[in-house]
Order: C-alpha cells, then sequence, then structure tokens
C-alpha cells in the first residue's frame, strides 16, 4: 500500500497507525521508504495492538525534538524550504470515553508548549457530525467531547474533497480518519486540504494532505511609531525615496525595507544600552556635585544629558506601547481568525481542482477557469 502510495503521490511525510511493532529498525523504514535521506520516530506497540510510526524525508523537514504518549506522537522541527518551525502529530483516538478525554487532555498540553503552526493527523476514532456515520441520527456523547475539544483548541477540520467516509467494515461506514490544522498553519499555508487515497484491502483510506508553500502577495510594509521621534527621520526617508523615483510604488516600499532595517538598527538598535549611557553620565556630574565640584558648564551639560534621556525614554515607551498593542490585537484577533478560517472550509470544500475538459483531466487552475467561463459564454450566448 504504501509503495502504491509513491508511485501516485511525491511523499515528503509518511504516518502509520496500528504497525504492531514493538521496534521499528532502520531496516523496517527501508523497506517502506526505499532507499535516501528519511527520519522516523515511533511509537511501539503494546504487543501486537497499536503502533505509530512517522517517516519524514530529511530535505524536506528537520526534527528538533519528539514527544511520545500511548496514543500519539508529536515530532517538532523545521520545514527546510522556508525555516518554518511546526508541530506535526500523528494520532490514534482510543476506543472507549474516559480513554478518549485522556488522549485529548494530553494532547491539549503538548499544544500549550509550542505556539508553533500544528498538524493532527490520524485516525481519532470518532466522529463530529450525525453524517459522518452510517445509520446514525444522534452524536454520542463522546463525540460531542471530541467536537467541543476541537474549538477549545481553535482547531479546524479539513473537509476530504473526494468522499464522504473513510472506514468500512461491511454496511458500516465512518470518516473518522482526519486532519485537524491550527489557525497558524493555515495563515502559513492557507490551500491546505486533504482527500482520500485508495482503500485497497484495508479498512481505512489514507488520508492525504497536501499544502502549499506560505501566502502569496505582497508582504506588508510596517513601521514602528518611535522612528517619526528621530529628528533625522523624515529627511532620511525623503532621501532614500528620491532615489527610487524610477519604480513602481509598491516596489519603491519593497526597496525602502533594507535601508530602514539598517537606519533603525544603526539609530535605535541599543535603546537601553543608550539609555543606561546617559544615565550613567548624568550619574558622574551628581557624584561631582555631591562632593563640592559645582560650575555653570557642568549645569549645562547636566541639562543636556536629562534632555537627550528623555527623548530616549519616550522613544523607548513609544516602541513597547506599540509592541503591546501588536501582541494584545493578536491575541484578542485568535478567536475571530479561528472562525473567519472555519467559514473558509466550505469555500475551500467548493473550490475546483480538476476538471474533465473535452476528455481531459485538467489540473491547472488558469486553464479551468477558461473553460468554465466558455462553456457559460456557449450556455447562454
Amino acid at each position: 500500500m504504501v509503495k502504491d502510495l509513491k508511485k501516485k503521490h511525491r511523499l515528503y511525510m509518511l504516518g502509520l497507525i496500528e504497525t504492531k511493532k514493538q521496534v521499528v529498525t532502520r531496516f523496517d523504514l527501508t523497506r517502506l521508504w526505499g532507499q535516501g535521506g528519511a527520519g522516523w520516530d515511533f511509537v511501539g506497540s503494546d504487543g501486537v495492538a497499536g503502533g505509530l510510526l512517522l517517516i519524514w524525508d530529511e530535505l524536506v523537514f528537520k526534527k528538533n525534538k519528539c514527544y511520545k504518549g500511548e496514543r500519539w506522537l508529536c515530532v517538532e522541527g523545521v520545514l527546510v524550504k522556508n525555516n518554518n518551525n511546526c508541530d506535526i502529530f500523528l494520532v490514534y483516538g482510543a476506543h472507549n470515553r474516559d480513554a478518549k478525554l485522556q488522549v485529548w487532555e494530553e494532547l491539549s498540553y503538548m499544544a500549550g508548549l509550542y505556539q508553533v503552526p500544528s498538524c493532527y493527523m490520524g485516525d481519532f476514532n470518532e466522529i463530529v457530525h450525525v453524517e459522518e456515520r452510517q445509520g446514525t441520527d444522534v452524536l454520542p456523547r463522546s463525540a460531542e467531547e471530541f467536537r467541543s475539544w476541537i474549538q477549545d483548541m481553535h482547531l479546524v477540520d479539513l473537509p476530504l474533497t473526494d468522499r464522504k467516509f473513510t472506514w468500512f467494515r461491511g454496511r458500516s461506514c465512518s470518516r473518522i480518519d482526519r486532519a485537524l490544522v491550527s489557525v497558524e498553519w493555515l495563515e502559513e499555508f492557507p490551500e491546505t486540504q486533504i482527500r482520500g487515497g485508495p482503500r485497497g484491502l484495508l479498512d481505512h483510506c489514507p488520508v492525504i494532505l497536501d499544502y502549499m508553500s506560505q501566502r502569496v502577495g505582497p508582504r506588508l510594509f510596517r513601521s514602528l511609531d518611535s522612528w517619526f521621534t528621530h529628528e533625522g527621520f523624515l529627511s532620511f526617508v525623503k532621501e532614500e525615496w528620491r532615489g527610487l523615483w524610477e519604480m513602481q510604488f509598491t516596489d519603491k516600499l519593497k526597496a525602502l525595507t533594507v535601508p530602514l532595517g539598517n537606519w533603525h538598527k544603526t539609530k535605535f538598535g541599543n535603546m537601553d544600552k543608550k539609555i543606561t549611557s546617559f544615565e550613567e553620565e548624568i550619574k558622574k556630574i551628581d557624584d561631582l556635585v555631591s562632593n563640592g565640584v559645582y560650575d555653570g558648564m557642568m549645569e549645562a551639560r547636566r541639562k543636556a544629558l536629562v534632555t537627550c534621556c528623555e527623548r530616549w525614554y519616550v522613544r523607548k515607551e513609544v516602541n513597547w506601547k506599540q509592541m503591546s498593542r501588536s501582541r494584545q490585537a493578536k491575541e484578542m484577533d485568535k478567536i475571530t481568525r479561528y472562525f473567519h478560517n472555519i467559514t473558509s472550509a466550505r469555500r475551500r470544500n467548493n473550490r475546483i481542482d480538476t476538471l474533465l475538459i473535452n476528455g481531459r483531466l485538467v489540473r491547472n487552475q488558469a486553464k479551468i477557469k477558461i473553460a468554465i467561463k466558455e462553456y457559460y459564454k456557449e450556455l447562454y450566448h
């Protein structure tokens, strides 16, 4: 089954549940993944029951730390391409309610350790909606608790794009295999989606998660309020802007970020050090006055030092005030972003990824848009 998946899809990471192996060796890894730079970690089975295995391409993902529970495996690391930290959880949900609650509690604790984009994948052994289990009219208590846990964790349950159920046994079928991602994950990879793979002889369909790189579009241009308290800031910007007169406006802003960064480092790089330096100079004058040494020049110098020190106090206060507002807004906006991403799930679910055009399956989004436009243009001609 793994070999079939590798033939059809380029795998960067593979999670296996119920391996029934107490120990996973390099030999086992080679049989599954083949030769090449692959990293792995596992949770051993209890006899022939359970067991988790996570394998990844080390050219794509670098592991920093690994945490393990009886029914979950967490690998914290870095995506090499964009140097982003993230957590990948592989989960095998318990079968009874008390054990499920314990798993949710352990995962909640782990989520608090690292505030990074997180993805939870696996067989959760639980549904979220009644339509996710054939013949079910009432949501069981454990399912209500699972749904509450997802909401409390501010996770987004990614919709399947190509099927309704992932587990089959006789006439029974359910959607218990899923991928849950944090709001931070969707901010970095807004086009994340999942689909089902071929089931073959298994009870479960593999769940395939696709993600695109960071959000498209220009980066935001940010400025600090404290810059405007510096007497040389506006003249510096005017001079730099004048040298970029042939560029488009957005290109000018982009080009301005480098000299602005260097200017900030030079002028504001060590505010605490500057303030400490002024305070030490003022103290030296105070010590001289305490010892009976005093003249008009000394008083003028002290006033100048106090003025400069006061100016840097103001700049530091302005800077910290802006930073605190940004952090507060970020914390307050988490819930808003969560519900925004919940509503965006419908849009992701309804997106047309492939379209049969003149007998050919087309995946190119531009060609799909043109074909749809031409179809309706001809239909309503």
